[in-house]
């Protein structure tokens, strides 16, 4: 979806959100039902209305209060709506696989931010590894090659490798690791000739995925020539870069200071944990984004899932300011 600006040759501004949302989980959990909208105390409750729905409409409805004012901003405003961001960004991939968005100046993703300006976040790189041992019965272990016990080693190794090098981030912090997901073993009796694992590692900016991935490769290589007849492999499932936006981006600059002129107090710029379809469109359209949305990241995925109305209307209106400040004239 277009709306005209003023001057259509300009670079347009791009509002976007992802339209998918994650399983409601045990719906007992819930005190209303996970797709109710249920208001209350106003809030507004029921999966997606955090994370991310809640940010999507209210892109939308600032294009909606602009048209009707028939007051026309300087450049184009496109709203692009994503599928698939919750799995592997699927959406924006196809997004910028198909070129959809041409020219783009600058865009505006309404993840939760408790509507803080958030210039960065991180990246996502999820390993699998697999450990290829030797089975035998439970009762002769030393016939066998348990697979387990060598991916604990593995593991072992891995929570004490400095991957990183000490590397933080002003926005978003250091960069974490943590073992997600483990599975092996045939039955009591018998010695496991195979175990996987499953790892979740989240890199700030300034970290190189290739060059993360080819420390592990070390690691299991040592482990390898370590032990005989033994075998790793290394896979990569999800690999989603960072954001990071120039120093004094004009852009960033100018979101901060609409957000301050709204909400009064200081200019805070601020970085989120986790990752969004940034982590696509930033390498591709290289072009300055930032996340700004009414929801408060803490509740999202989680049972009775809310968002406040007060923050609601306050991020539409932080939209519509935002979409008559900008001008790439301005912000270059």
């Amino acid at each position: 979806m277009e709306m005209e600006g003023k001057d259509p040759t300009l670079p347009p501004l791009v509002f976007s959100g992802h339209l998918d949302t994650v399983p409601i989980g045990n719906k007992d959990n819930w005190d209303s039902p996970p797709f109710s909208g249920y208001l209350k105390n106003g809030r507004i409750y029921g999966r997606g209305s955090c994370d991310m729905k809640g940010g999507v409409a209210a892109l939308i409805e600032a294009l909606i209060r602009i048209k009707e004012s028939k007051e026309l901003p300087t450049a184009n405003i496109i709203f692009i709506g994503t599928a698939g961001e919750e799995v592997d960004c699927i959406g924006a991939k196809e997004i910028i696989k198909e070129k959809t968005i041409k020219n783009a100046g600058a865009m505006v993703i309404a993840e939760p931010s408790n509507n803080q300006v958030y210039s960065a976040h991180k990246g996502a790189l999820w390993i699998e590894i697999e450990v290829y041992g030797k089975t035998a019965h439970g009762s002769m272990p030393n016939e066998g090659i348990n697979a387990i016990v060598h991916m604990m080693e593995v593991l072992k190794r891995m929570k004490k490798y400095n991957f990183f090098n000490n590397k933080k981030h002003p926005l978003v912090g250091i960069p974490t690791l943590n073992i997600s997901l483990i599975e092996g073993g045939v039955q009591t009796n018998v010695v496991p000739d195979y175990c996987k694992a499953t790892i979740d590692i989240r890199t700030i900016p300034g970290l190189v995925h290739k060059d993360i991935v080819k420390k592990i490769e070390k690691v299991l290589i040592d482990i390898e020539q370590e032990v005989k007849y033994i075998e790793t492999k290394l896979n990569v499932i999800h690999d989603l870069a960072s954001l990071n936006n120039l120093k004094n981006d004009s852009f960033v600059e100018l979101a901060l200071y609409v957000n301050q002129k709204l909400q009064g107090g200081i200019k805070k710029e601020k970085g989120a944990n986790y990752y969004t379809d940034a982590s696509i469109f930033a390498p591709s359209l290289n072009v300055p984004i930032i996340i700004y949305g009414p929801g408060n990241e803490k509740l999202a995925h989680q049972p009775n899932e809310h968002v406040d109305i007060e923050k609601y209307e306050e991020s539409i209106r932080y939209y519509i300011d935002l979409a008559y400040s900008y001008s790439p004239k301005n912000v270059f």
